[in-house]
């Protein structure tokens, strides 16, 4: 079967062809709708217990190459905790964590990384809702030198006018 008025590059095993050239927005928002359909079908879906799940990875090429990942997550209303770790066979790596609470107008997060050299770094966040239309916050980071930085504050919101 011949297909004309297309160019050559849209002629696959004589298929039906719809390319990005012939329907540009109609792929990508068809694209995009089934993606989003998908998520919002496991989320609907997802159980309100607690859950958690882990996966580790292990690649390893010719001549001792290689590396290794692990990742975990596990929640739980009102909280959330996860870590991952990837390390070489050369001895490089590091691992990163980070936790989380929230619920009642209120979140606490902190999170950090570790290298196989000893370097890390860390942060943490905190928000309170006051009540009033105001929250107050609080942040800090330690960078891998040791400073530190930290903000406060409280925020307030008037709503529209």
């Amino acid at each position: 079967m011949a297909l004309t008025g297309l160019p050559q590059s849209d002629i696959t095993d004589g298929a039906s062809v719809i390319s990005d050239r012939n329907f540009p927005m109609f792929s990508r928002t068809l694209i995009a709708s089934a993606g989003l359909a998908a998520l919002l079908a496991v989320a609907a879906t997802a159980p309100a217990e607690a859950a958690g799940h882990s996966r580790s990875t292990s690649v390893q090429g010719s001549g001792g190459h290689g590396y290794t990942s692990s990742a975990a997550v596990s929640r739980v209303p009102g909280a959330t905790a996860s870590s991952r770790s990837v390390q070489t066979n050369a001895g490089y790596g590091g691992t990163s964590s980070r936790t989380a609470t929230y619920g009642n107008g209120a979140y606490q997060g902190s999170g950090g990384v570790t290298l196989n050299n000893g370097m890390s770094t860390s942060h943490d966040a905190s928000v309170q809702a006051n009540g009033d239309g105001s929250a107050a916050y609080s942040a800090s980071r330690t960078g891998v030198t040791g400073q530190s930085t930290s903000v406060s504050g409280t925020v307030s919101h008037t709503g529209p006018q």
